[in-house]
C-alpha cells in the first residue's frame, strides 16, 4: 500500500525524549526499533546525543578517510551507520540527532515522497524556532566527499537555511530501507564547530570551506540547545500524535548485545567498501 493513504496518527507511536548513548548503542537502538516496529510493536520517534563524541561513517565509507590516531587521542568513538553518505562528527552540544522508525507498509514506497513525509516534523521544528529552513533548491558540488556536510547537496533530504543569497546546510537526513521497516535518522547542527568536525578525517580540509557550506541553529535564532531539542520533540510528538515512551528491558538488552557484537567491532567499523553484511 502507499503509506500516504494511511494517517500516521492511526498507528501507535512512542516518543523517546533525548537520551545519551554511545555511538554503537545509538546505531543498535535504531536497528532494534526497526525490529520492534516490524513485529507489530510501536513505531518509534527518538531524539538522542552521542556520548562520548562519535564519528559515524557512511555505510560505504572507506576507513582510510578516518584519522584513527586523532580519534583515539581525543576519545572519539567511531562506528558505521546502516545509511550511506559521508562521515558526521557528533558531540553532545553541537549536534542534535533524531530517528523515525516505522514498518515499510506505513510509508510511501517512493524515496522522494518518503523523505518529504518524514522530514515534515523536522521542518516544523525549525519553524517553531523561527529558523527559515527548507529543502535544498540549488545544486552544489562536493567539496570533500568523506564528510557528509561537504558532499554534493541533494534536494530530497538536505535541509538548508538561506542567508545573503547562499544556502547553507543545517541538517542531513538518510534512510535505511529494510524489507519490513524503514529507519530515517538525521542530524541537526545546533552550533557549527568546523575544527572539531574536520579533525576526525585523514585529509586536511579548510575550515572556511566548512563555514561557507554549513550553518547552525544558533546562527539564526537566540535559543538554547535545550530549547532546540524541546522544539524538535514537540514537532515529532504532534506530527504522529505520539505518546511518551521508553525502551523495554528486552530491547535494551538486545541493543547492548547488538552494539557489542556489531557496531563496536572492527569487522563492521573498519570494513572496506564493497563488502556487504552476510545477513540483515
Amino acid at each position: 500500500m502507499d503509506g500516504s493513504d494511511r494517517p500516521l496518527a492511526d498507528c501507535e507511536w512512542r516518543l523517546i525524549r533525548e537520551e545519551s548513548w554511545s555511538g554503537p548503542m545509538n546505531m543498535a537502538l535504531d536497528e532494534i526499533a526497526a525490529e520492534t516496529a516490524a513485529d507489530g510493536g510501536p513505531r518509534t520517534l527518538r531524539v538522542y546525543q552521542w556520548d562520548p563524541s562519535t564519528l559515524s561513517l557512511g555505510y560505504h565509507q572507506d576507513p582510510d578517510t578516518v584519522d584513527w590516531d586523532h580519534c583515539e587521542a581525543a576519545d572519539i568513538d567511531v562506528t558505521r551507520r546502516q545509511t550511506g553518505g559521508g562521515g558526521i562528527y557528533h558531540d553532545t552540544h553541537g549536534d542534535i540527532s533524531y530517528s523515525i522508525v516505522a514498518p515499510s507498509d506505513d510509508l510511501p514506497s517512493d524515496l522522494f515522497d518518503s523523505y518529504h513525509l518524514l522530514c515534515r516534523p523536522l521542518l516544523d521544528a525549525f519553524d517553531r524556532l523561527g529558523v527559515s529552513a527548507q529543502f535544498a533548491e540549488t545544486e552544489q558540488p562536493a567539496a570533500y566527499a568523506p564528510s557528509c556536510y561537504l558532499r554534493e547537496r541533494h534536494p530530497a533530504h538536505d535541509v538548508v537555511v538561506e542567508a545573503d543569497g547562499t544556502e547553507r546546510k543545517v541538517s542531513g537526513n538518510a534512510q535505511h530501507r529494510r524489507t519490513d521497516a524503514i529507519v530515517q535518522h538525521g542530524s541537526l547542527t545546533y552550533t557549527v564547530r568546523p575544527e572539531r568536525h574536520l579533525a576526525v578525517f585523514s585529509d586536511e580540509v579548510d575550515t572556511e570551506t566548512f563555514r561557507e557550506r554549513v550553518t547552525g541553529v544558533d546562527d539564526h535564532a537566540d535559543v538554547t540547545r535545550r530549547e532546540t531539542v524541546a522544539a524538535l520533540e514537540a514537532a515529532l510528538e504532534a506530527w504522529a500524535d505520539a505518546s511518551e515512551g521508553t525502551w523495554t528491558d528486552d530491547e535494551l538488552a538486545r541493543a547492548r548485545e547488538r552494539a557489542a557484537e556489531k557496531y563496536a567491532s572492527d569487522e563492521w567499523t573498519k570494513r572496506r567498501p564493497g563488502r556487504r553484511e552476510s545477513s540483515e
